[in-house]
């Protein structure tokens, strides 16, 4: 039970307005000045579900020997609020990482979102998606999913069962529900293929991996592999230690990120 009344028009009251706090409005908080390597791709991330999965495609492209996809990775520590600084604001108005920027043809080109990241490097460097319209969008399908799925696992389980000031059954039992629904929606589809788009490894593999992959690995929020109970999805903890054992996916769990005053 609550004592909360919800009024007739929400007002953000929250006194936490500094520099690094959420707020209910966009745009930069202060000028920024953001380095910039001699890489053909610049990145500005953080070793997050997110932020990872940019980190490996591109260690997955140099294993393939491509050496224009070079880069340059620079950590925005979210909690001393880089990622309001004027310059990464223009690289992603939405204020989150990971964002890139290209820098290889006449004009630079932005691009936001780790899921398009993937796909923007998929698709320019012609690698981890399959050319066959039927193969290329069930690797879309999986992509997608992955964008809308993953909310309900960081931004609703993760938050209410890790990061809340107090343990709320309510909020708890409805996102850990979602979880394992969503754990066994893979395991179904692991139990017919061996790669979540089919037989062969794709950016969805990469994506996904990198969230659920890490739920299961036990590395995302403390004790939420037990609590999940995420050993008893057989199809996807093989599926995960085989992604885990690629070499690109090692170094790019282990990737250093440049701070922005080094």
């Amino acid at each position: 039970m609550t004592d909360y009344v919800k009024p007739q028009v929400w007002k953000w009251e929250d006194e936490n307005d500094n520099r690094t706090g959420n707020r209910p409005t966009a745009g930069s908080r202060f000028e920024q000045t953001l380095p910039k390597g001699d890489k053909p791709l610049q990145v500005y991330s953080l070793g997050t579900p997110n932020g990872i999965k940019v980190a490996i495609m591109l260690e997955e492209l140099k294993e393939l020997g491509i050496s224009d996809a070079a880069y340059d990775l620079f950590l925005i520590e979210i909690g001393k609020g880089d990622q309001f600084g004027s310059d990464f604001v223009d690289i992603n108005p939405n204020s989150k990482i990971p964002a890139m920027v290209d820098y290889s043809g006449a004009d630079p080109v932005r691009v936001f979102e780790s899921s398009h990241i993937l796909l923007y490097l998929a698709e320019k460097f012609d690698a981890f998606l399959p050319r066959d319209w039927a193969g290329r969008t069930e690797v879309l399908n999986w992509l997608f999913w992955q964008t809308g799925a993953a909310p309900f696992v960081g931004g609703g389980f993760g938050h209410f069962y890790h990061y809340a000031p107090t343990a709320q059954e309510y909020p708890i039992n409805r996102y850990a529900m979602e979880t394992k629904r969503q754990l066994d929606v893979l395991d179904q589809v692991l139990a017919t293929r061996p790669y979540i788009a089919g037989d062969e490894y794709t950016i969805t593999d990469i994506a996904i991996w990198s969230w659920y992959g890490r739920l299961a690995q036990g590395n995302l929020y403390p004790g939420s592999k037990e609590f999940l109970d995420v050993a008893s999805y057989q199809n996807l903890n093989q599926w995960v230690e085989k992604i885990a054992k690629r070499p690109a996916v090692a170094r790019g769990l282990a990737v250093e990120y440049q701070k922005l005053d080094a």
